[in-house]
């Protein structure tokens, strides 16, 4: 007889307990295993912040899991097709990244996620440090804005695109397969665009199901309103399953020309995934104590609340996670309070498709016909007047209780290249309400990110320098109260119909683009600067009767024929400065006209967008130049009459953000610092 204390019984109690134990608890999605590989205490060479004191580095892996038949999981293309371990569940593995305090109990219990951008760490403009992918030193950390605050910072892989190389995080998911194990293969689609004249070969996204050239086909044209040319079969060549180049070898891609290739691909990976990998990692990090194993919770019971931050991929990103009902946890838990996009557009970001390439994205003439922005643009539940759908970022969050705070934050590129009138418009171009959840903001007249005011790169002008890093730290600051405190936030500054600051595009069939009139914007001529009133066209693309399901049969669509979303941007004052959002000192006291948009120079497809470059157009120093040049906008000089009424302008702009809760004090004082440093009317 078997003894009650024998191992044998005992392994046999502890099998029933666990199987007791799954019976009565169904299996969920989560984080299986969490694997700290390096961790550096203290980092930053030990610098102490404030009452926090100093901060610790953590990084490693997360190994996950997801139950293909679970709801929340279902939607997530491709899923069912994994490969499965032992208890039916699909596998995946992503980088992850901690910067927390020391000593817990002395931090803010607070979760800053920046979502990162094709692996990488952008953060550091906002947080006032730098360090690139791996910050270490004193010197990285800057002046800590977040980590100054207590906040725990959070990163981790969501992006299987993401090269894991320089530090990236990435995200490691499984090949689909037909139900017998055979290959899955599809139409795929490749934009080549060269601004160089030296490049002679492309990697494809997904490997060639065939090397048969009969089987995919190459096209070429100048200018995006060419009609396209096909490369001949002797022009170009498949070197191997996941490259091509033109013929004869060693001949290069001609400089700024638009080829596109279309071919058939096989084994996409299951993309999709990278939307639960970002779900179940923060709530394992707010609501677990242990992983499976047994290995502790880095933050265990500490986190009280839960922010995101993305600046431009990641946004968009974060967009459709809202969409499709991620920010719940399949234990119905709000994953995300609150969310801070910034450069999101009205987009999403196609990640949930199979053959997917979350590092396209769409401006004025690139990538136009990849699945980044099918409808909803919205937040409230809408119904699209083309196909009948009905639809809402904030559905899903609705039924589960667990919508975030938000805050959309665009630059006027966004509204140019991606649309970003449809984030607070029904699809006609109707102003709506805003939800109450969710604010908008417009950076008037800043182009997609900071750019270098010396330089014009591929364009035609200056690039525009405008930084918005001071309005989203205050914005963020705002966003926290209105999480913890209930305080209101800022109202959202837009353009709008009603209020008469929104100019419409008007679409142009069958082109990929459309056009803002002239004289309807207010622009005014200034010599030396082209005005074609370039502007992206947001169709309503058809890829197939499967679209639904995340499969593009239709791979690329085409616009001929397809509906247009209306969409609009801010109309301008008599400098061509924008008139509607958030005005910071460079448009509320300028010294040029600023725009998020930007064409072209001649050798690089001249008058055609340049993407997510805007202009800086100084204004001239005095009457008499201005007047020389025929420049209709006011000069320096008449403006603002002498150096210390330049100061005196910035300044009054300065305070009224303030008072607007627009700018922290520190942000506010640097602006005034830096007018009074300037070389204006000195």
């Amino acid at each position: 007889m078997t003894s009650l204390h024998s191992p044998l019984f005992r392994s046999f109690f502890t099998a029933c307990l666990s199987i007791a134990t799954l019976l009565a608890n169904p299996v969920y999605a989560r984080i299986t295993r969490i694997e700290i590989t390096t961790r550096q205490t203290p980092t930053f060479d030990g610098k102490v912040f404030g009452n926090v004191g100093a901060y610790e580095k953590l990084r490693g892996k997360a190994y996950g899991e997801l139950d293909p038949t679970s709801p929340q999981n279902a939607l997530i293309t491709d899923l069912r097709l994994a490969p499965r371990n032992a208890r039916g569940m699909v596998e995946y593995a992503m980088d992850i990244y901690i910067l927390k305090p020391i000593d817990l109990s002395k931090g803010a219990h607070k979760l800053f996620l920046e979502v990162n951008n094709r692996g990488g760490k952008l953060v550091g403009g906002f947080n006032r440090s730098g360090g690139g992918n791996d910050p270490t030193t004193a010197a990285d950390a800057g002046e800590g804005f977040l980590m100054n605050r207590g906040y725990t910072l959070v990163w981790n892989g969501w992006d299987p695109s993401a090269a894991p190389t320089n530090n990236n995080l990435t995200l490691t998911v499984p090949i689909a397969k037909q139900a017998d194990g055979s290959p899955i293969s599809g139409p795929s689609y490749e934009y080549i665009v060269y601004d160089n004249a030296t490049t002679t070969g492309y990697t494809l996204a997904y490997p060639t199901a065939t090397q048969a050239k009969n089987q995919a086909t190459l096209t070429v044209r100048q200018h995006l309103s060419d009609s396209p040319t096909v490369v001949p079969a002797e022009g170009w060549e498949f070197v191997d399953d996941r490259t091509i180049r033109l013929l004869p070898a060693g001949t290069p891609f001609r400089q700024s020309a638009i080829y596109e290739f279309s071919y058939t691909a096989r084994d996409p990976i299951v993309a999709g995934i990278g939307f639960a990998a970002t779900r179940d990692f923060i709530s394992f990090l707010r609501y677990a104590t242990t992983d499976d194993a047994g290995n502790p919770n880095p933050l265990a019971r500490d986190v009280q609340f839960t922010y995101s931050f993305a600046i431009s991929q990641p946004a968009r990103y974060l967009n459709d996670f809202q969409t499709l009902g991620f920010n719940a946890d399949e234990q119905g838990r709000r994953v995300l309070d609150g969310i801070e996009n910034w450069l999101g557009g009205g987009s999403g970001i196609g990640l949930n498709v199979r053959f997917a390439q979350p590092s396209r994205t769409e401006r004025n003439r690139q990538n136009h016909l990849y699945p980044e922005a099918p409808f909803p643009f919205a937040y409230p539940v809408l119904t699209d007047p083309f196909t009948g759908k009905t639809a809402g970022r904030l559905g899903a969050c609705t039924t589960s209780h667990t919508c975030p705070k938000v805050f959309e934050v665009n630059s006027a590129n966004e509204y140019w290249v991606k649309a970003a009138s449809l984030l607070h418009t029904d699809p006609k171009g109707n102003d709506l309400p805003d939800p109450d959840n969710v604010r908008f903001f417009l950076v008037s007249g800043a182009q997609h990110g900071a750019g270098n005011g010396a330089s014009r790169g591929i364009c035609q002008q200056f690039q525009n320098p405008t930084n918005a890093e001071p309005l989203l730290r205050a914005l963020f600051v705002a966003l926290d109260e209105w999480v913890t405190k209930g305080i209101a936030p800022p109202p959202s500054a837009v353009p709008r119909q009603l209020a008469g600051t929104a100019v419409v595009a008007v679409p142009q069939p069958g082109s990929q683009t459309g056009l803002i009139p002239q004289a309807t914007l207010g622009w005014p001529t200034i010599p030396g600067v082209t005005y074609t009133g370039l502007i992206t066209s947001r169709y309503q693309l058809d890829f197939g009767q499967t679209t639904e399901q995340g499969i593009l049969a239709i791979n690329p669509p085409t616009v001929d024929g397809r509906p247009v979303y209306t969409n609009f941007v801010s109309k301008v004052d008599a400098d061509g400065n924008e008139i509607a959002g958030i005005r910071l000192p460079p448009v509320a006291a300028p010294i040029a006209t600023t725009t998020g948009w930007a064409l072209r120079r001649a050798e690089y497809g001249e008058n055609e967008g340049c993407e997510g470059a805007g202009q800086q157009i100084p204004f001239k120093a005095t009457k008499a130049e201005r007047i020389a040049t025929n420049d209709p906008r006011l000069s320096l000089e008449e403006r603002y009459h002498s150096h210390e009424g330049y100061v005196k302008a910035v300044t009054t702009s300065v305070q009224r953000l303030q008072q607007q809760r627009l700018l922290l004090p520190e942000d506010a004082q640097q602006y005034i610092h830096d007018a009074e440093v300037s070389a204006v009317l000195k």
